[in-house]
């Protein structure tokens, strides 16, 4: 008499019995799938929040553009400060890409509210001289009023930086510099590419040689020039800033700050995703000893199968869909945590909000990969119960 052949399990009945052992025990599976739940939103959150940064900075270095240069004095062969010569912008204005030169010197004056304030308490706001160019090479708008031009560079006027005008409390008005009123003309918006601008008060070339003793010798020389030709523009620029010393002459990328301040959010998003790969651990560790209390807890349904005809192939099968599918429960609710605190802290920030797709992806393979190896072992234990030595355990 030929045997029977034992009754196949389709997907759809892995699916139901799977589903079917998590029902059983409910606040066992929530509090299980939780660490699984944590340690994805963290990792989704972290790569989400990183690369909303990373995108916010793409986005900034576009509009502000990475073609602005800098020439600022070094120190000469005997280590005192340098000079760069007068003629510096007019120079750098003969390099054939170069489309934009503004330039700015040092003051020696302090500006305050008033004249009854101290002449030491400078709030730390420098006073220095611009050309008219300065505003266009930065690519900076005016928060109010107007900036310098030809004739207002003449007379004792000055535009304040946005940090300037905070620590003034002045808008509009007057302001005491260099032992006589300036009228305030505007406000600038912030300089991203020149903070040092935010803190200062930049006057006129003209009225800074005229009213505040200006020795007319530039201190910082900011160029634009075409995007192709930034790195050779920046090869000739020391040369052309000061030919006789241009070992005297430090020549800067301000755009390249920005690069350096994504690495190092990219290095602190690795130890993130550290601390997140291990709260996953942690959950993984959780599944694994909910599914093998699961089957010590269950010796009995599992000595009632084998001895209906259940082969081990199904009962490790059984227990394993159990395992995939508590984790996948925690994976899901984790990547959607993950996102919806991603989306909610780069709003709050002003970025826009990116998860990327490989990190979706990347939270589905581990939880599929944690679920798996939690599970094997009970899985693998549940199946070698004699269905005998099952049955009478009970």
């Amino acid at each position: 008499m030929k045997a029977l052949a034992p009754a196949r399990l389709g997907p759809d009945d892995v699916l139901r019995v799977g589903l079917g052992g998590l029902r059983a025990r409910p606040t066992r599976v929530v509090l299980s799938a939780l660490g699984i739940a944590i340690g994805i939103a963290t990792m989704v959150a972290v790569i989400g929040i990183s690369s909303s940064s990373k995108e916010d900075l793409l986005r900034r270095l576009d509009r502000l553009g990475t073609n602005l240069l800098t020439a600022k004095p070094g120190d000469t062969l005997f280590g005192d400060a340098a000079e760069l010569p007068e003629t510096a912008p007019e120079m750098v204005r003969r390099i054939g890409p170069v489309t934009a030169v503004g330039a700015t010197g040092a003051v020696d004056a302090t500006v305050r509210r008033t004249d009854k304030i101290p002449a030491e308490v400078t709030q730390g706001i420098a006073v220095q001289a611009a050309t008219t160019e300065l505003l266009g090479t930065l690519g900076v708008e005016t928060a109010s009023g107007r900036w310098l031009n030809a004739g207002t560079g003449r007379y004792p006027g000055v535009v304040l930086g946005s940090e300037a005008a905070k620590r003034l409390g002045v808008e509009r008005g007057r302001v005491w510099i260099g032992g006589r009123w300036f009228v305030v003309l505007g406000v600038l918006r912030p300089a991203e590419l020149a903070p040092e601008i935010d803190r200062s008060a930049l006057v006129g070339w003209d009225a800074a040689r005229r009213h505040l003793g200006f020795d007319g010798h530039p201190t910082t020389i900011y160029e634009r020039s075409t995007d192709a030709s930034v790195n050779d523009v920046r090869d000739v620029l020391a040369r052309t800033v000061n030919p006789e010393h241009p070992e005297e002459v430090a020549v800067s990328r301000p755009s390249d700050a920005l690069e350096a301040k994504a690495a190092a959010a990219g290095a602190f998003t690795g130890l993130l995703l550290g601390l997140g790969a291990v709260a996953l651990l942690v959950g993984g560790v959780g599944v694994a000893n909910t599914m093998v209390i699961s089957v010590l807890e269950r010796r009995r349904e599992i000595g009632l199968r084998r001895s209906l005809g259940a082969t081990r192939g199904q009962v490790r099968v059984q227990f394993l869909a159990e395992s995939l599918l508590l984790s996948a429960f925690g994976g899901a609710a984790g990547t959607v945590f993950g996102a919806a605190a991603t989306a909610g802290f780069a709003l709050w920030k002003g970025w826009p909000p990116v998860v990327p797709v490989w990190a979706l992806g990347g939270a589905l393979a581990a939880t599929l990969v944690i679920g798996t190896a939690a599970g094997l072992y009970p899985a693998v234990r549940a199946a070698r119960l004699p269905p005998t030595a099952a049955l009478a355990s009970v």
